[in-house]
């Protein structure tokens, strides 16, 4: 898998934008990131046990910390911070972004969310 040769995040505007060593660059929202965290509080401890994130249309990251050579721990303003994002699903979850981000929204909306519209997504 491709490794990221850059992260640079982008406060004001809510994005992380990562650059990949094969040439691949993504701009993923920070809501998108925090909605998507790969931690047990939103994906739960099996299939089916995910737990729909909402009210997160102003999130924003506060911190990135490295963890070892293979994955960064975004620490949001929310509280957030238990999702360590490895190299890999960085990747995939900027592969498939538009995939992805329907289906949130496509939960949110069989929840009867309505969401506020931010700049980004």
């Amino acid at each position: 898998m491709p490794t990221p040769t850059e992260i640079k995040l982008h406060r004001q505007s809510r994005y992380l934008e990562l650059t990949y060593d094969d040439g691949s660059q993504f701009q993923l929202s920070c809501e998108y990131l925090r909605v998507h965290s790969p931690s047990a509080e939103v994906k739960g401890h099996g299939p089916g046990q995910e737990v729909l994130q909402v009210n997160k249309e102003d999130v924003n990251i506060n911190r990135i910390e490295p963890v070892g050579e293979y994955a960064v721990r975004l620490v949001f303003d929310d509280g957030h911070d238990s999702g360590l994002y490895s190299w890999d699903y960085l990747y995939e979850l900027g592969s498939n972004h538009e995939e992805y981000w329907g289906r949130y929204l496509e939960k949110l909306e069989a929840a009867g969310y309505q969401r506020r519209p931010t700049k980004g997504n």
